[in-house]
């Protein structure tokens, strides 16, 4: 700390002054969020975009798989950490996500691993936040209601036409999916009631043949309620 005169050490510029009790307490991390995602760019940096207060923390990462597979490594990593049910660290407020897409690629068995990708991340307390077919959609239900199942290559194509880039190539770099957050922030709202609108329309049905949906909206929510004031 630089010198201060002894005629200027009650000013009010030179007091240090010291955080109270409750304002310390107001920087522990009270929210902790771990998302697993499939994608290695766009899904992490949209969800680490939120502007989440001093209490929450967001840990968003990219596994390069997808289904089943990230499902796996996802319980494989948490229990490493012992954060699942009925291990030592687990706590029920904390946040645990996987996020990944159905991929729709016409291979076989690929309708089982996506709806089973599912079923044991429920089984094992983990939320999570699917897209059928694309992580596209929740970006596309920003500007509409869409509920006629369409391409990968679809979502580039109008994605790119809203966005004025060429969403095939650059839509998935970390550089451009950083930006994603502030991009569709003015018309989240309208994102979110899409997204319910098509969820409670497909509930009857298995989770492969919800196309499209997302449950995107769900994670987005929860993320909201620890934005900062």
């Amino acid at each position: 700390m630089a010198y201060i005169k002894p005629t200027d050490r009650n000013k009010s510029w030179a007091i240090r002054k010291i955080p109270k009790v409750r304002e310390l307490k107001s920087l522990e991390i009270r929210n902790l969020f771990r998302i697993y995602c499939e994608g290695e760019n766009t899904e992490p940096e949209y969800f680490k975009s939120f502007p989440v207060n001093t209490e929450t923390k967001v840990e968003a990462i990219g596994l390069g798989r997808s289904k089943t597979a990230l499902v796996e490594k996802t319980i494989q990593l948490l229990s490493q950490d012992q954060l699942l049910k009925r291990q030592k660290n687990y706590d029920a407020d904390r946040q645990l996500w996987v996020v990944f897409d159905y991929d729709i690629r016409h291979e076989a068995n690929e309708a089982f691993d996506f709806n089973k990708a599912i079923e044991v991340a429920h089984q094992n307390g983990l939320n999570v936040a699917y897209s059928n077919d694309s992580f596209e959609l929740w970006f596309l239900l920003h500007s509409r209601y869409h509920d006629t199942a369409i391409t990968r290559r679809e979502y580039n194509v109008i994605l790119s036409s809203e966005l004025n880039c060429n969403y095939e190539e650059v839509g998935k770099t970390k550089e451009f999916s950083r930006n994603l957050y502030q991009r569709f922030l003015p018309t989240q709202n309208e994102a979110i009631q899409n997204a319910r609108r098509l969820f409670n329309r497909y509930q009857h049905l298995n989770y492969h043949e919800q196309n499209p949906s997302t449950t995107v909206f769900q994670l987005v929510e929860e993320l909201n309620k620890c934005l900062k004031k």
